[in-house]
């Protein structure tokens, strides 16, 4: 007799029909819905063995155990170490940055020093003139200079064929040479294309330079370094009275979720934190382009280059500006210049109960990253926050 007909004598004696699989297993009494629950499970798993059978087989997995068990090679859980090791570098650029940052901070000297090291960092160099400039900032321009009289951003100004090319130059070297470069050329064209608009905006953004060349432009608005003379302002559209075309308010909804405010006056105001910074801290004034009115103040705070990190506290403006495109702008050209500096996290903190608030970092991009509960103490009452 052959293997096959073995084979075939042996499998005769199976119950191969429904009702005989049934009957060897003592189940020919159960009710139908039961039965077949029995065989669509058994359905199930077949087919469950068979998809992972054929994935491990389509995956190489068998072809690997076998390599594995001819090499001798024993396959263990990945070594910490061995797995830092293969971490991507950080690009050279932003550890010099980074360097760079961090001398300025050793450098820093709170007494004699008229600006801390980020605020410094942040604003536009413009030097009044010769003695002021260095030969970093005179070969920038210079370059930038001829790039845009090779290609201007527009049309060239009737009797003042060089103001662009000239408006251009200084914003591009006004950066630095420590931001990227494409951020120097898009923050140079937008800042020639502002000036370049009419005869009009040439001499307003010229005269503007001469005064205050520190500052960052926008189309919209500009990012002054906060000073005391912005306080009597500032009172003015945040203690709740009727300012402007505003009417009046509860100042709960400017300082509700703040550590500080509201404040009883403009001296309260100015000798209040708001205008006391610690050495890793920085303010500044959004102030109207068109204006010239204030429309709020913004802080950065925790600045740590080491890890190339800062944290973005939410502009304080009145309840009409909250989330107005100057606002977003005053945000934006504050995170466009820090990671142009190679910052490579801006963190946000927003207390949970403050609804309102959480749609600018949505608006600006960020993601929620978490929740920290009991993060602060504020006005004698427990605030969780939000990051982002």
């Amino acid at each position: 007799m052959s293997d096959l007909d073995k084979l075939t004598s042996a499998l005769s004696i199976l119950p191969l029909t429904p009702t005989a699989l049934l009957e060897a297993f003592g189940l020919s009494n159960l009710p139908t819905a039961q039965r077949y629950g029995i065989f669509l499970g058994i359905l199930t798993f077949t087919l469950t063995v068979t998809a992972v059978l054929t994935l491990l087989t389509l995956g190489g997995s068998w072809k690997r155990i076998e390599i594995q068990e001819k090499s001798g090679e024993v396959t263990t859980a990945p070594d910490s170490v061995v797995q830092r090791k293969k971490r991507a570098l950080i690009l050279e650029r932003l550890l010099e940055n980074r360097d760079w940052m961090m001398k300025r901070y050793a450098d820093y000297n709170h007494n004699t020093d008229p600006f801390t090291p980020l605020t410094g960092l942040l604003m536009t160099f413009a030097p009044k003139n010769a003695k002021e400039s260095n030969p970093t900032y005179t070969q920038n321009y210079t370059k930038a200079y001829r790039r845009c009289q090779d290609k201007p951003g527009g049309e060239i100004l009737g009797g003042l064929p060089e103001a662009r090319f000239e408006s251009y130059a200084r914003a591009y070297a006004g950066c630095g040479d420590r931001t990227s470069l494409h951020y120097r050329w898009s923050y140079a064209r937008m800042y020639e294309s502002l000036c370049g608009k009419s005869h009009e905006s040439e001499d307003r953004y010229g005269k503007l330079w001469n005064e205050r060349g520190s500052d960052i432009i926008g189309a919209k608005v500009r990012l002054e370094v906060l000073e005391k003379r912005h306080g009597k302002e500032f009172y003015e559209i945040t203690n709740g009275m009727a300012y402007g075309a505003d009417k009046k308010y509860d100042p709960e909804e400017v300082w509700g979720f703040l550590e500080y405010g509201p404040f009883a006056s403009e001296k309260a105001l100015i000798e209040s934190e708001l205008f006391q910074w610690n050495s890793d801290e920085a303010g500044f004034a959004i102030v109207d382009m068109i204006t010239d009115r204030l429309v709020g103040v913004v802080h950065l705070t925790n600045d740590d280059p080491k890890n190339l990190n800062v944290q973005l506290n939410l502009p304080i403006v009145k309840p009409s500006s909250d989330g107005t495109t100057e606002v977003m702008e005053a945000c934006f050209l504050l995170l466009d210049r820090l990671f142009a500096y190679g910052y490579r996290r801006v963190q946000i903190a927003i207390d949970t109960q403050d609804v309102r608030a959480k749609r600018l970092p949505r608006s600006l991009g960020f993601t929620q990253e978490g929740q920290i509960p009991k993060h602060r103490i504020i006005k004698d009452s427990n605030g969780d926050s939000i990051i982002y």
